[in-house]
């Protein structure tokens, strides 16, 4: 059974395994990862999941208080989702209250659906009356598991991050 755990460093071989499946530099949804984080170092990796579970209750500048988890299969990391408790300007146009994404040798068996199905209590418990997901508008599957979660489309628009679906899910 997977589950939703706080980013740990004792993944941090199976975060590099699912990592270069994604590929190196590849943008990985949820992950809260930048291009200045060196994962690789086990003091680096510890240092970045440090930050990840700190900006719960201090966002670092020019970011929102974030939730992250991980999904996990017994010590097999699986993907990540974010669950951001605020939304400012990019946030609202193009980026919403929740990201994720699964590795790819774990897409295809409903854990994005299960993972965001999961972390919205959290999102209800914040006292968020309703919150933003977005996705590619050619990424279906992603359409499907926000609409299978109650997401209401409420538009189809243009930002900095290219095209986007705007879902509302009313929690």
């Amino acid at each position: 059974m997977p589950a939703l755990i706080a980013p740990t460093a004792a993944l941090h071989a199976s975060w590099l395994e699912s990592r270069d499946e994604w590929g190196r530099g590849v943008h990985q949804d949820g992950a809260g990862l930048r291009e200045v984080d060196d994962v690789d170092s086990p003091d680096g990796f510890a240092a970045w999941v440090t930050r990840l579970n700190e900006a719960e209750k201090q966002a670092p500048e020019g970011w929102v208080p974030c939730s992250f988890r991980w999904m996990v299969e017994g010590d097999r990391y699986l993907g990540a989702i974010a669950l951001r408790h605020e939304l400012n300007d990019f946030l609202l146009e193009a980026g919403g209250h929740i990201g994720y994404g699964v590795r790819p040798s774990a897409r295809g068996n409903g854990l994005a659906g299960w993972a965001l199905a999961a972390i919205l209590p959290e999102a209800r418990a914040l006292g968020l009356p309703r919150v933003l997901v977005t996705c590619n508008p050619d990424n279906a599957a992603s359409a499907r598991t926000i609409e299978r979660n109650g997401g209401v489309l409420e538009d189809v628009r243009d930002t900095e991050l290219g095209t986007v679906r705007r879902y509302w899910i009313t929690l």
